[in-house]
């Protein structure tokens, strides 16, 4: 029963920000329920919450059923008429014995919408629903990244998407609703697949066995950025990856590690959250990613560059925390389309007039819950635009405190930064402060060119923001401006355009192999970190 009051308290708990995920995912909510369970219930209903409302409405389950709320009754009825486990409660339970009570007017009911739809069976009905709901953003494809350590596209295409039709491109994909079988081979990133946006793999045993992942396409970036596609000049030997948890990147960067140098090269993962740690760690065992060595609870900052284990690392892989603003689609939190609130509109008619209480229910105009849910949450959002600077800048001094601790390790000579977010303060402005920090002048980092980056990167249309609008922004000082070429060193993700990413920000910088004398910076050249 505590799944559909967590399953509410995740959607109205306004002092909560970020995605939908975050909340169910980030412990920021104490859930009785597993996350799994609130985050598939809540995506689900809202994919046919309209037809949902209609159900309910016409039933008139508020009106017998008093103690239901809007979004309870909604959740509810979902898994009343959509699962095939049905209602996730006791059978004693009042509030389900409310739902049984109906559950005659409620089929009825929903046997009607169907009807009226002109569809068969449920499946049809599905997908017609998707067809009519609106799309809250443009539709991006489910991407899916083919583990190598485990299998290869190949084989992938010949078993789990054997019954796939591949001549797609990621436009139609994206276009497509339900359970269309079409895929889009992507020419970007090495096996990388895009799927139509309800596909679901998770069912899928390649899924249960780690040889599919599910990472967006942007995200894959990072790691081909740093690796490249070959090792012929011998640079790469260990690696690290100072902010590594959930581990999409981590596995990545491990696969492309045994592909392309060596299966023995070891790779560093640090994570300073406990439970984030316990993710990581189970990534790497189901990715099958045995070269990678989990540092739970420890933090990038605190590790010392010139210890003995990290002597040998040559490439640093560098996602930090930012602001999640390039994060769309399905990540973000959905407004649901309630039922009428019967008790709203009561309380409304009776603080009219008088007179006002003898008039019918039905000739009261109802006023839908989700108006009021959209008018908070747009307060909410008025309320956050007043501290994002201040937010974007704390992000932004901790983002380059990152980086500039990663140039400093002796034998480091290419680290890649990358963030989910569209904002300069955490994109560009972060690499202008850091080349023009002491450790970066004194150890001769520069950003890799266009020309040096991977095939697939170097042909990536979308660079860094203009001098104009870097100036413009006005989140560096004049001391640190990158120039033209600089600029288009930088890749860039744009969500909602013809690529099908979410907004993506990814650099790497790259210095000469050190000398042995240059294995440490002077004392009086470099003072720390930017604040």
């Amino acid at each position: 029963m505590s799944l559909y009051y967590d399953a509410a308290a995740v959607l109205t708990a306004t002092e909560q920000g970020g995605s939908l995920k975050s909340r169910i995912y980030g412990h920021q909510i104490e859930l009785k329920s597993a996350p799994a369970q609130v985050y598939a219930l809540i995506s689900e209903t809202a994919k046919y919450d309209r037809f949902l409302k209609e159900v309910v409405d016409n039933a008139g389950l508020l009106v017998h059923e008093p103690k239901l709320t809007p979004l309870l009754a909604l959740f509810f009825a979902h898994d009343h008429l959509f699962s095939r486990k049905g209602i996730a409660a006791p059978s004693a339970h009042p509030l389900r014995q409310a739902i049984e009570r109906h559950k005659a007017r409620l089929q009825a009911e929903f046997t009607r919408g169907r009807l009226r739809r002109k569809c068969a069976s449920l499946d049809d009905l599905k997908q017609q629903l998707l067809a009519e709901k609106p799309p809250t953003s443009r539709s991006q494809p489910r991407w899916v990244r083919i583990n190598t350590l485990k299998s290869s596209l190949e084989q992938e295409l010949a078993t789990t998407f054997k019954a796939y039709r591949t001549d797609s491109n990621v436009a139609e994909v994206s276009s497509l609703l339900g359970s269309e079988k079409v895929l889009a081979i992507d020419h970007t990133i090495p096996d990388l697949i895009a799927l139509p946006p309800e596909a679901d793999v998770t069912k899928t045993q390649s899924y249960k066995d780690g040889r599919v992942i599910l990472q967006d396409k942007a995200s894959c970036f990072p790691a081909c950025m740093l690796i490249g596609d070959d090792d012929e000049a011998g640079t790469v030997r260990d690696c690290i990856d100072g902010c590594a948890a959930p581990g999409n990147k981590t596995s990545h960067l491990a696969a492309l590690l045994a592909e392309h140098v060596s299966t023995k090269n070891k790779v560093y993962a640090c994570e300073r959250d406990p439970s984030r740690s316990k993710i990581l760690k189970a990534m790497m065992v189901k990715s099958g990613a045995k070269t990678v060595i989990v540092q739970s609870e420890c933090d990038f900052l605190t590790l010392d560059p010139y210890a003995a284990q990290y002597q040998d690392v040559t490439h640093v892989l560098l996602d930090p925390s930012c602001s999640g603003s390039g994060i769309v689609g399905r990540e973000d939190i959905p407004i649901l389309a309630l039922p009428d609130d019967c008790k709203a509109t009561q309380r409304q008619t009776q603080n009219g007039s008088a007179s006002s209480k003898k008039r019918k229910r039905d000739h009261v105009a109802p006023i839908p819950v989700a108006i009021a849910m959209e008018e908070s949450a747009q307060a909410e959002e008025t309320r956050e635009v007043a501290v994002d600077k201040t937010r974007l800048q704390k992000l932004s001094n901790l983002q380059t405190r990152i980086v500039e601790h990663a140039l400093s390790f002796p034998a480091t000579v290419q680290v890649s930064y990358s963030t989910c977010s569209v904002h300069i303060e955490e994109n560009e402005a972060v690499v202008a402060r850091v080349l023009a920090s002491a450790i970066a002048k004194e150890l001769g980092w520069k950003l890799l060119g266009r020309e040096g980056q991977v095939k697939g990167l170097r042909s990536w249309p979308h660079r860094g923001v203009s001098s104009a609008d870097l100036m413009a922004s006005k989140a560096i000082d004049g001391n640190s401006m990158l120039n033209e070429e600089e600029l288009e060193s930088c890749i860039r993700c744009n969500p909602g355009d013809e690529e099908g990413t979410m907004g993506f920000f990814v650099c790497c910088f790259t210095r000469s192999a050190p000398a042995a004398k240059d294995a440490a910076p002077s004392d009086d050249s470099w003072d720390g970190f930017s604040d």
